[in-house]
């Protein structure tokens, strides 16, 4: 599914800024620096390969995302990598592509449907060798997160030619079941008008997460609640998933 915020070059252009380097990151490059082979679904600007391939990692590297203006940015930084336009689907895999498999940056939230998640695990479990590891987090509903995405706190960060762009989020009415939409509003200098991006996103708790990767021949090793690996409680801010095929 494409977040049609970042199909907009303009917009796309601001990711790294929104989302900086952060402990996240550097859980996901420890494991991608020790993995052969490793394919980034929803690899967004790119910066964890690229990051990667410039710390010297001499293996496959493979981002794949459906939003052309993210891979813009990705291949403008990103030489040696293999940036593909698409989503799981787009590939046909042989059960020994990749040693591991990663959906960083809650990209696995955005998969809604009960058919598309499903249909999402069986192709990561199809690209991964029978020793390999399926790695993703999503943000752990008990924590309700989205309790904090109002429009007070607006924020901002530079744009690409150096203006500041505010930006704030606001959550459209109470959780539909396990699923949360919001937009959030970018206003800048470069626009005339504010651009306005919706999205919605899918809170599974540890049990239902188990149950979806076991449906698809995943079985989850490890599971944490931050990215300090610390134990996923009520408190907890993520969910932080280990599988490997069962």
């Amino acid at each position: 599914m494409v977040d049609h915020s970042y199909a907009d070059l303009s917009l796309a252009a601001l990711y790294d800024s929104l989302n900086p380097w952060g402990p996240g990151d550097d859980f996901y490059l420890d494991l991608v620096m020790s993995a052969g082979s490793v394919l980034d679904v929803g690899c967004g600007t790119g910066q964890l390969l690229r990051r990667a391939r410039g710390d010297g990692h001499g293996g496959r590297l493979m981002g794949l995302d459906p939003a052309a203006a993210m891979l813009v940015q990705a291949r403008r930084g990103g030489p040696g990598v293999e940036w593909v336009l698409g989503d799981l689907r787009s590939r046909l895999w042989h059960g020994n592509d990749f040693d591991l498999v990663l959906m960083t940056g809650h990209t696995f939230q955005v998969l809604l449907g009960d058919e598309e998640l499903r249909a999402a695990l069986t192709a990561v479990r199809a690209a991964l060798r029978a020793t390999g590891r399926f790695v993703f987090e999503t943000r752990n509903p008990a924590a309700r997160a989205w309790e904090g995405w109002t429009p007070d706190r607006t924020h901002e960060v530079p744009g690409a030619d150096g203006s500041a762009v505010r930006v704030r989020c606001e959550v459209l009415g109470p959780p539909v079941g396990d699923r949360v939409t919001f937009t959030e509003t970018f206003e800048g200098p470069s626009w005339d008008l504010p651009r306005v991006s919706r999205a919605t996103l899918r809170f599974l708790g540890p049990e239902r997460l188990a149950g979806f990767l076991t449906d698809a021949g995943l079985t989850v090793v490890e599971q944490y609640g931050d990215w300090a690996r610390g134990p996923v409680t009520a408190g907890s801010p993520e969910i932080i998933t280990v599988a490997r095929p069962a």
